[in-house]
């Protein structure tokens, strides 16, 4: 009897049109969705819905929620206190750089000035300052007093294309080779940070050094070494002036 009742309401079904629809995770979102009232009419049956846990087995729907929920905050927390870690590393970077500019600003020449730069970099515990300046860009021959600035730049471009091709900032380790080049009567040196100067990085090089290897590493932050390199050629205009290329 009974499976007549069922063939004769599946008869009925195929004449009205009707066919089984397979529910699906989009059908299911779409409807709790469109049916927001249903958590109102199922509030007792949510509550005994189980969500698997990976170590607990499983849970329930309102302690999953609540997981998520605590797990959401915990992000946001961790964001926030990075968000302030950063803004006390860009004051403490925006001290060092008004101080160092305090400084250079009163340096009497160009001399005066790379000391005054060694003394800042010492402070920071670091082990010395370099300035070299590009022979084809600045005058630097006599009678000028700073010719032992001069650097070639067709001899620095090995260094050039090893280290800042594509960028104006290298912060690692130099080989013998660039060390003795770059500073001939260097004693140990572990890590540099080297950053061109001028729009262009056609003017200069700026040479911090450290005696720790590790100190200077790929990926640490330059925003404070490219400030000074923008700072500097306006310096020291002061008194090397700069060639001046004619018209053709």
């Amino acid at each position: 009897m009974i499976a007549k009742i069922t063939q004769s309401l599946k008869d009925k079904n195929a004449r009205r049109g009707i066919t089984k629809v397979e529910l699906d995770d989009d059908i299911v979102c779409q409807y709790l969705i469109d049916n927001p009232e249903f958590f109102i009419r199922n509030a007792r049956c949510i509550e005994s819905m189980q969500v698997p846990h990976p170590v607990r087995g499983v849970v329930s729907l309102p302690e999953w929620q609540m997981a998520r929920q605590r797990n959401k905050i915990s992000q946001l927390e961790s964001e926030i206190t990075l968000l302030m870690e950063h803004a006390c590393t860009n004051e403490a970077l925006f001290n060092q750089l008004i101080n160092l500019q305090i400084q250079l600003i009163k340096a009497s020449d160009l001399n005066e000035l790379v000391q005054l730069l060694t003394i800042w970099a010492k402070s920071l515990g670091l082990s010395g300052a370099y300035l070299y300046l590009f022979e084809d860009k600045w005058l630097l021959n006599a009678p000028s007093n700073y010719h032992h600035f001069a650097l070639s730049s067709s001899r620095f471009d090995f260094i050039r294309v090893r280290h800042l091709q594509y960028s104006h900032q290298y912060l690692g380790t130099l080989n013998t080779t660039e060390l003795d080049f770059l500073l001939p009567k260097h004693g140990y040196v572990g890590s540099v940070a080297l950053s061109l100067l001028g729009q262009f990085g056609d003017l200069g090089i700026l040479i911090f050094t450290s005696s720790n290897p590790q100190h200077y590493q790929a990926g640490q932050g330059t925003l404070l070494l490219e400030k000074i390199s923008e700072i500097l050629p306006c310096l020291i205009e002061k008194w090397v002036m700069r060639k001046r290329i004619g018209k053709m």
